[in-house]
C-alpha cells in the first residue's frame, strides 16, 4: 500500500473544488494526458470520468469511478485501465489550521496490477504520488492567485 501526504496552502474547500471538477484531473493526476466527465453527477458515487494515457505514439483509454464520497472531506476512486486492472485511490482532506493536509492512499485491486503488487510497485506509486500531490497543490494554489486573492 502506498500512502503519501502533502500540505496544501489553501483551505479544504479550495482543494475540494479542484477534486470535484472532473475536467481538471489531467492537470494534477500523473499519468493521464486528459480527462472527460462521462456522467454529469461527478463526484457522486457511481459517477465516472474517462481518461487518456499517452506514451510516445501509444495511447490508451481508462475509466475512473467514484466508490465513496464525503463531500469536502473524502473521495475514494477506482481507476480501471484495461488488462492492467484497477486501483483504489483514496483522497482525504484534513483541515490543518488555514491549510489542508491531503492524504493519498492507493493500491492495486484487480488484474495484472493486483497480481504483481509488491514493494517495488509501491515505491513507484510513492514517486507518482509525490508528483501528483505537488501538482494538486500547485493547481489549487495557482487558482487562488489567479482569482486575485493575496
Amino acid at each position: 500500500m502506498a500512502v503519501r501526504h502533502r500540505l496544501v496552502h489553501r483551505p479544504p474547500s479550495d482543494v475540494w473544488a479542484v477534486l470535484a471538477d472532473p475536467s481538471r484531473y489531467g492537470e494534477w493526476v500523473v499519468g493521464p494526458s486528459d480527462s472527460t466527465p462521462l456522467d454529469s453527477s461527478w463526484p457522486e458515487v457511481g459517477s465516472r470520468l474517462g481518461y487518456t494515457v499517452r506514451l510516445g505514439p501509444w495511447s490508451g483509454e481508462g475509466t475512473t469511478t467514484v466508490r465513496h464520497v464525503d463531500p469536502g472531506r473524502e473521495l475514494e476512486l477506482e481507476a480501471a485501465f484495461g488488462a492492467l486492472g484497477t486501483a483504489r485511490i483514496f483522497l482525504q482532506l484534513k483541515p490543518w489550521g488555514e491549510e489542508t493536509l491531503v492524504v493519498c492512499d492507493e493500491h492495486p485491486l484487480r488484474g495484472l496490477g493486483g497480481t504483481l503488487h509488491n514493494p517495488v510497485s509501491d515505491a513507484a506509486l510513492q514517486l507518482r504520488h509525490r508528483g501528483m500531490l505537488a501538482r494538486l497543490a500547485r493547481t489549487v494554489e495557482q487558482d487562488h492567485h489567479r482569482s486575485g486573492h493575496a
